[in-house]
């Protein structure tokens, strides 16, 4: 089995770090450059940066932040937020991401996963999904949770792995920020269905629905951002625990 990872995730809205409740009432959660730094050294195993206001503000990512942050961790580093062609990925390769996310601009112009991962390569191209369910169906929604689609969840998946992404950050909206758990049933469904990983995103509250997200959600890896930023889990205890229920992290 693959070794699976604990990412910490930084929201970002004008150069702070901020965290919500299904996407609303954003609260500052402190400095992204001091927060990396932190999580660099304390056993996270990737960072992933959300500029989540770029595309609702149709502008590109804070990329003088972005070259701050990597210039001060030695872990891969994924970079979201307001890209939506070519130029915006080479930019920021150059100013430090491994790997770039594209979520929004993805779902208006799908072939755009097809141009990135055959000019950058599938292993640098992440498609992040923000989805909630509405009347029993995943429906994915874009900007930031605020504009909903008529696009269903699973369909998507299968047709963003077929275009080239390289792996999904699935986020369930219901559950950001709740604290009570992943959205397992839809993880697993997606797991067994793609060949590429899948990272869970929302709803983490304690360690035991990290447990719970790898051995009942199938994920590959585990997003998480108050419960990191705030101290209520240390990621060293967190990984020790998994260890001890027999799901391979790197300690």
């Amino acid at each position: 089995m693959l070794t699976k990872r604990i990412i910490p995730c930084l929201d970002i809205k004008n150069g702070r770090t901020v965290k919500g409740i299904n996407f609303e009432s954003l609260c500052d959660a402190g400095d992204p450059v001091e927060l990396a730094e932190f999580y660099s050294r304390s056993g996270a195993d990737e960072l992933v940066f959300l500029d989540i206001t770029a595309t609702e503000e149709r502008r590109g990512t804070l990329v003088e932040l972005v070259k701050n942050i990597a210039q001060k961790i030695n872990i891969p580093f994924t970079v979201g937020g307001g890209i939506s062609k070519i130029s915006d990925v080479e930019r920021l390769l150059r100013n430090g991401a491994d790997k770039i996310s594209v979520n929004s601009a993805a779902v208006k112009d799908p072939d755009l996963i097809n141009r990135l991962s055959a000019k950058f390569g599938s292993q640098c191209i992440v498609v992040a999904i923000d989805a909630k369910k509405t009347e029993g169906i995943w429906k994915i929604h874009l900007s930031g949770g605020k504009i909903p689609t008529g696009k269903e969840l699973f369909s998507w998946a299968k047709e963003v792995e077929e275009r080239g992404a390289g792996e999904i950050l699935f986020t369930s909206m219901d559950h950001d920020g709740t604290k009570n758990g992943f959205a397992n049933e839809a993880l697993a469904k997606m797991s067994e269905m793609l060949m590429i990983p899948v990272i869970a995103s929302g709803g983490a509250g304690n360690i035991s629905h990290f447990t719970d997200t790898f051995l009942k959600g199938k994920a590959d890896a585990a997003l998480a951002a108050s419960v990191f930023h705030y101290g209520e889990i240390d990621i060293n205890d967190l990984k020790k625990e998994l260890k001890q229920n027999n799901i391979p992290v790197r300690i």
